[in-house]
């Protein structure tokens, strides 16, 4: 099994603190895909800045649809989500 330094909240600092201070306002916990990318702070801010626009941002699609997009790639990667 791959193992990937990470950074845990108690341990956070700068940038990945507030970032992780976020991840739990708008989820309620630190999901795993977001800690895992605790290692790079900017890769963990960008990304998740891509993921609110992609899921949120003006598209012809609606929320709805982003949402049931998401859902079948999950099924077909066998991803939970």
């Amino acid at each position: 099994m791959a193992w990937i330094k990470q950074f845990y909240l108690d341990e956070a600092t700068g940038l990945l603190k507030r970032q992780l201070n976020a991840a739990i306002k708008r989820a309620g916990r630190i999901w795993n895909i977001v800690q895992v990318m605790s290692i790079n702070e900017m890769a963990l801010k960008d990304s998740i800045r891509f993921y609110q626009t992609v899921m949120a941002g003006d598209s012809p699609l609606t929320r709805a649809q982003r949402e049931m997009l998401a859902v079948v790639v999950s099924v077909e990667n066998n991803c939970h989500y």
